[in-house]
């Protein structure tokens, strides 16, 4: 299994950017993100997002891990 690294929430919104994500709301510290072709995915704003939670927004986002580090 390929091991995915830690970023941080404002860097993963940066990414998903790059694929059409923008953002549409925010409610503390969660900003939630909606692209026309995909599923919209909620992001937590912290310093560190933990890779299990970086593989269920992945999965969300219908992003492979791949395409994740290539963009990475």
């Amino acid at each position: 299994m390929i091991k995915l690294p830690i970023i941080s929430g404002r860097q993963l919104i940066k990414l998903l950017s790059k694929l059409g994500y923008r953002e549409v709301r925010q409610r503390g510290s969660h900003i939630r993100l909606s692209c026309l072709n995909r599923k919209s995915v909620t992001v937590p704003n912290y310093k560190a997002i933990d890779r299990s939670l970086l593989r269920k927004i992945l999965r969300d986002s219908e992003l492979s891990i791949d395409e994740f580090l290539n963009l990475f």
